[in-house]
């Protein structure tokens, strides 16, 4: 039973480590391919469009109804002190240093990265890309670097966005249900905010775009068994970002909070 048990931990070691290694050769090779021309700016401009614009009402309900609950559930204990101009500082801090980049990416992981999967992971059982390489057309040039840019440009702008309606969704509660005047709200909001809490937040958002990127394109890349490969491929690749996306918030946090 023990040797079968060190079997399998050796197995799964093996095969962690191969996944992270291919994932790191295929963003290493992502990279390479970026600043070599041509640009295929029409193809990142629909890839923006698709993961940026068809994204926001999602974003938008789970954002607004997100700072509306946390706005609410603070409320308990802060009426308990008489401290609910605190609401607002509160509300504030969470979705920028927080929930909003986490949020949106895993938003954007289930919606976005789950269809990459399947579009790639489609092209590869059908030898679409076997047909790229024989004409000539490096397959990570033309199918990877434009949802690359697209998902690093994109998410941290809807990351940006999260905030505001997360913000708005507080205020609503705050203002409308707590009795917390307008400049009150609004005065405590801007004076709990600092710079750093920003661009922490959006630095998080980039290396969660390229988690979801490079997962979605790796698993995509190396799908095998037809229709239910790519199933398997699908489910895999939200989950595998999923994780990382939270270990890697998880990351930040601490390197932030020791850093700054």
């Amino acid at each position: 039973m023990l040797r079968n048990l060190a079997e399998l931990i050796g197995k799964r070691f093996v095969e962690f480590v191969r996944y992270g290694g291919g994932a790191s050769i295929l963003l290493g090779e992502t990279l390479f391919w970026i600043p070599i021309p041509p640009l295929r700016r029409k193809q990142i401009v629909e890839q923006m469009s698709r993961i940026g614009v068809d994204s926001l009402p999602i974003v938008s309900l789970i954002s607004l109804f997100t700072g509306m609950v946390l706005a609410l559930q603070s409320a308990y204990q802060m009426q308990k002190i008489s401290a609910e101009i605190y609401i607002a500082s509160l509300v504030a801090l969470s979705m920028v240093r927080e929930l909003g980049p986490v949020l949106t990416a895993l938003i954007v992981a289930g919606r976005i990265g789950a269809s990459i999967t399947a579009e790639v992971g489609t092209m590869k059982v059908t030898e679409q890309i076997d047909a790229l390489e024989t004409l000539a057309t490096n397959p990570i040039k033309y199918l990877i670097v434009p949802r690359f840019l697209a998902l690093v440009i994109m998410i941290p702008l809807l990351t940006l966005y999260a905030d505001v309606i997360g913000g708005l969704g507080g205020y609503l509660i705050g203002v409308h249900k707590l009795n917390i005047t307008h400049a009150m709200y609004m005065k405590m909001t801007w004076k709990a905010l600092k710079y750093k809490d920003v661009y922490t937040g959006l630095i998080k958002s980039i290396f969660f775009a390229v988690i979801i990127c490079i997962i979605a394109c790796y698993e995509g890349m190396r799908t095998e068994g037809g229709a239910e490969g790519v199933g398997r491929a699908t489910t895999s690749s939200v989950v595998t970002s999923f994780i990382l996306i939270i270990a890697s918030d998880c990351f930040f946090t601490a390197l932030f909070y020791f850093l700054t």
